[in-house]
Parts: C-alpha cells; sequence; structure tokens
C-alpha cells in the first residue's frame, strides 16, 4: 500500500510539472537563487504573487529578461512594486520584474520621455510588440530596492495569458531546500454551538510536542461536533534564515483525505480571501498567521481543493480517530503533525459563555448596514462582512469608535461626518484618520468633501477621529546649499516630509522647465538624476512645490551653479 501511493504521488507530481514549459526561462539574475519569499506565501491582505530573489543585500544587479518577448508594461509608482517591467512572451506567459533601482539604457529613455511628457514621476504604459522587443539572455534592468520594499531584492513573477501568477518553480527554476518545514502552533475550532473540544465551544490552542524526526505530535483531545484545526508553519531554504511560505498543506481523518490547499497558482481577484483563511483575530492581535485547514462560507479560493465537509471533522460520542497534517515545501520536504480524537459528547457550560454580553447593534452579512449617531454616520454596503456580525458601534466627540479591527472585510464602507459646526476656516485642514497602534496615532485616510461632509473609505474596523492639519511640508536641501556649484555632482538631492496628513503631491523645476525628481518616500528623499540632460545652464534657479494631503503647501527656491 506503501509503494502504490508512492506511484500515485509521483504520477501526480510530474503531470503537475508537465503542463508547464520546463527549461524555457533562465535565472532572471547572474547568481544563484537564494530566496527571501516565496510564492503565495502569507503576506498582509495578500498571497505573495512571486519568488522574492535575494541581491546579496545591495542594489544595482545586472537583470536579464526570462526569455526572448516584448516590453508589454512599465509601471513606476511611490508604493507597491516601484518600478516595474513587465514582459511577454511568444508561449503565452508574461514575465515581471519589480523593486527596480532603474531600467536598461534604451528602456530607460523610453520611460522618460514618457515622464518628462506627462510632467510626473509615476506613470504606467502599454508599449506595442515593436517598440521594445527583447532578445533571449538581454539585460532589461538593475535590481533596487523601490516601491514598498522592505529591503534590495528582485521580485519576479511568471504569469499566465489570464493574468494569473504560478509559482515559477513549477517552470523548473532550481532553488536548494533540505529542510523540512516547521510547525510552531496549532489550534482547534469547533464550528457551532453543537460542538466542543476540550470542554470549550471557543478556539482552542493545543500543546504541540516536536519528535526528533522532524515530525510532531499532539496530546489527545477530547471533542464532539465538527471540528477544525488551524497551524501555524513556514519553511526555511537552504541559504537563508527567513521564514517563508509552504507549498502544500494537506489532512487526513481516519486515513482519508479531507482537505488540500495547494499554493501552485491563483488569481488577483481571490486574493482578498487569505483574510478568510487565515484566522484574522490572531493576526490582528498577536501578529502571527494560523492557516485555518477547513472553508468556511465565503472562502472562494482556487487553491482550495479536495474538500471533505468543507474540511471539518465530524468526530461522535465514544469514538477514537486520529487526525494527520502534512505540510510540504515545494521540494517535497514534509512534515506531520499526528492528533489522537476521543469522543466524548458530554460539555459543561462554560462561565466566559454565561457572561457574554453582545454589542447591541447588529449587521446582517447580505444586507445594507447604517449607523448613526451625532455628527457621524456610517454606510455599510451588503456583502461587506462574511458573516452576520454583533458590532460594537460608538461615538465619542469626534472619535468614532467601530469594532475591534478583528474581523475580515470583503469591501470597504464609508464613513462620513458633518462638521457644519466649525468654522468655515477650519473646514478645509480637516480630515479623517484612523487611529492605530498603542498610541492611538492618527493614519490620514483618503477624505473627500461635500459641502459640510466629509468621507472617507475604509476596509478596516477600529477606531477613527476627525482631525485638523494646520502645518504645512517641510522642504531641505541635501548635497547642495543656495549658490552652490554643483558642476562634479551627478544628482540633486532634497528631502520633504509632513508630520499629520502626508504628502499629496509634489513639482520641480528649474529656470521654469519641469525636471524630474524620483520620490523615495521611505527616506523622504526627492533626487534629480543631472543625467536627463534638461539642466543646461550655468546658473539654474531650482523651485520645488510640495502639498500636502490637505493642502498646505510649502516652496522651497534656491540657485546653483554646473558647467
Amino acid at each position: 500500500m506503501k509503494y502504490l501511493f508512492l506511484i500515485l504521488f509521483c504520477s501526480q507530481f510530474y503531470s503537475a510539472y508537465a503542463q508547464y514549459p520546463q527549461d524555457y526561462f533562465r535565472n532572471p539574475l547572474g547568481i544563484d537563487l537564494v530566496l527571501s519569499g516565496t510564492f503565495a506565501e502569507l503576506r498582509s491582505n495578500h498571497f505573495h504573487s512571486g519568488l522574492d530573489i535575494k541581491t546579496q543585500q545591495r542594489t544595482g544587479l545586472k537583470v536579464y529578461a526570462a526569455a526572448e518577448g516584448y516590453v508589454s508594461r512599465i509601471k513606476i509608482s511611490h508604493y507597491g512594486y516601484g518600478k516595474a517591467l513587465y514582459i511577454t512572451h511568444p508561449n503565452g506567459y508574461t514575465t515581471v520584474y519589480a523593486h527596480l533601482e532603474k531600467f536598461s539604457p534604451r528602456i530607460e529613455e523610453y520611460i522618460k520621455q514618457c515622464q518628462y511628457q506627462k510632467e510626473t514621476y509615476e506613470v504606467e504604459v502599454f508599449p506595442t510588440p515593436d517598440e521594445l522587443p527583447i532578445t533571449t539572455d538581454e539585460m532589461v534592468a538593475f535590481s533596487g530596492n523601490s516601491g514598498s520594499s522592505g529591503g534590495p531584492h528582485l521580485h519576479f513573477e511568471i504569469r499566465d495569458n489570464a493574468e494569473r501568477p504560478i509559482n515559477p518553480m513549477l517552470f523548473g527554476m532550481d532553488v536548494k531546500d533540505s529542510r523540512k518545514p516547521l510547525i510552531s502552533g496549532i489550534y482547534a475550532y469547533p464550528k457551532d454551538e453543537n460542538s466542543h473540544v476540550n470542554n470549550s465551544k471557543k478556539r482552542v490552542e493545543l500543546r504541540l510536542i516536536p519528535n526528533k524526526n522532524g515530525d510532531y505530535s499532539v496530546e489527545s483531545v477530547e471533542a464532539y461536533g465538527n471540528i477544525g484545526f488551524g497551524i501555524v508553519s513556514y519553511d526555511q531554504l537552504d541559504g537563508a534564515s527567513n521564514k517563508n511560505g509552504v507549498s502544500n498543506i494537506q489532512t487526513f481523518f481516519n486515513g482519508n483525505k479531507s482537505f488540500e490547499m495547494d499554493f501552485k497558482r491563483f488569481s488577483f481577484d481571490e486574493t482578498k480571501h487569505i483574510n478568510r483563511y487565515i484566522d484574522f483575530e490572531i493576526y490582528k492581535t498577536k501578529r502571527s498567521r494560523v492557516q485555518k485547514l477547513f472553508a468556511q462560507s465565503g472562502n472562494t479560493l482556487s487553491m482550495l481543493k479536495d474538500l471533505d465537509n468543507n474540511g471539518y471533522l465530524i468526530v461522535e460520542d465514544s469514538t477514537s480517530s486520529v487526525y494527520k497534517i502534512r505540510v510540504k515545501d515545494f521540494k517535497d520536504n514534509d512534515a506531520w503533525i499526528t492528533i489522537p480524537i476521543i469522543g466524548k459528547k458530554e460539555v459543561k457550560k462554560e462561565q466566559e459563555e454565561l457572561n457574554d454580553i453582545k454589542p447591541l447593534h447588529f449587521a446582517y452579512a447580505n444586507q445594507v448596514t447604517t449607523l448613526e449617531k451625532g455628527n457621524v454616520s456610517v454606510y455599510i454596503p451588503s456583502n461587506t462582512f462574511y458573516d452576520d456580525l454583533h458590532l460594537d458601534f460608538n461615538v465619542s466627540s469626534d472619535t468614532l469608535l467601530m469594532h475591534k479591527d478583528v474581523v475580515p472585510l470583503l469591501k470597504s464602507y464609508t464613513i462620513n461626518y458633518d462638521i457644519s459646526n466649525y468654522n468655515d476656516v477650519d473646514k478645509d485642514k480637516l480630515f479623517i484618520a484612523e487611529l492605530v497602534g498603542y498610541y492611538q496615532r492618527p493614519s490620514y485616510l483618503h477624505t473627500t468633501r461635500k459641502g459640510d461632509v466629509l468621507s472617507a473609505r475604509t476596509k478596516s474596523l477600529g477606531t477613527f477621529a476627525l482631525q485638523s492639519d494646520l502645518v504645512a511640508p517641510t522642504i531641505t536641501p541635501v548635497n547642495f546649499t543656495d549658490g552652490k556649484w554643483m558642476s562634479k555632482s551627478s544628482e540633486l538631492k532634497v528631502k520633504i516630509a509632513d508630520d499629520l496628513s502626508g504628502i499629496s503631491n509634489y513639482r520641480a523645476t528649474v529656470n521654469g522647465k519641469w525636471i524630474l525628481m524620483e520620490y523615495e518616500y521611505k527616506t523622504g528623499v526627492l533626487t534629480h538624476n543631472f543625467d536627463d540632460g534638461i539642466v543646461t545652464d550655468t546658473e539654474n534657479k531650482l523651485k520645488v512645490i510640495v502639498t500636502d494631503n490637505v493642502g498646505n503647501s510649502s516652496t522651497f527656491e534656491a540657485t546653483f551653479f554646473r558647467k
């Protein structure tokens, strides 16, 4: 039987590989692949859509096209992917290269023409197939740390013709990994009031016992009814200490498969359901991602397969069962968890259950909910929540409490503030903020105004407040002073900052001509490269205007000289 299982498994494994071309795409860097992030690993509000390839803790490594094709998209953003390049290939796949420092000379020239034509740093363009053709092994960019990158690396993706990201390792890209996945936590979840685990009808953390062979066991649990489990797991590849995502999770109840999560491919439309897949409350309170090995209503992830009773176990009274969890990385290193389950129907009433007081407001998941108090109203569209919810709602002065941020949302809802009681002079400087962290620091929400009503949309519950920003941004020269000669300098740098509502936009000119300045939001520095050829005069008058999100504006002017 054991050998039959191995034969079936191997045939499925090679079948999965056969549908993707092998040896078609090359390593996009000229160094061995060492990863800091794996495909589909769990990230904030999304699954990771590619591989994060280490670049030896530095920027500027040459990035090569994975195969011939043409540049089909270039997008430059302050956040997200930063500088990103998309290459479409003759076989229908598209490769993506993100967080770049800069592009190859001819691509750099192309995109800078677009930026100067539109007079903006952030651009998105879609070249035609004959504008930027790419040959095999062509150097197309240099690795960087742009956008929302936490350190120098190359983010690399392969997408199919439906724009669905696929694990690049399925295409034969080899990464060394000889270690088993690690499990650091396990939880049990009674599904309803007729179910329980270890005398509790609520989520229970179980004691995980590591075995010498790298597998795990759990002490016998007493349970009854529909029961689910969740785990905290990660993988560590050779040559890196990063806690990466795993490749596959399967569960078996008394030898029968009941659940599988296969991190092979997904669509961007479904990635929002990550907050339904993980235990969102534990993530928000403990910053730990528990993967629930059962599918609740609304979880339509295509990576889920072979669900029996949606992954829940049916535990009957006076029975003995065994539940096993298999966690696997891409190289088929695996770790098993074994959980003996004793069926026991009787359960005592929990004191915390008897004293459980629900909030007064109630939101039906499939209905519109409107809440009002004082000068605040909240509009929640239907299907914003996965489940019906007792909602904690209160307004005190200009502070709004919208439950605790421990419930995942499918959509954004709208917060409205009536500001008619404010002076006309003050109204223009008001905005809606989310209060975050232990110190409840205000974080700007994109706020619009219609008459005397301010509105903001958000996809998070929590605490919100009306804030006023009366202070204009600051602008500080970094590598020059007024009247300085800069003939030997290759760049012009200016630092900008705003202490409350944040930077909205900026504009820089030299002698009245718009100049391109790249904004690195992590450092707050604007940089102009003199190689652009815009600054040609000896005496140059620089003017920088920076505006924050409520319209406060600052202007900086200086003169510098170049030969």
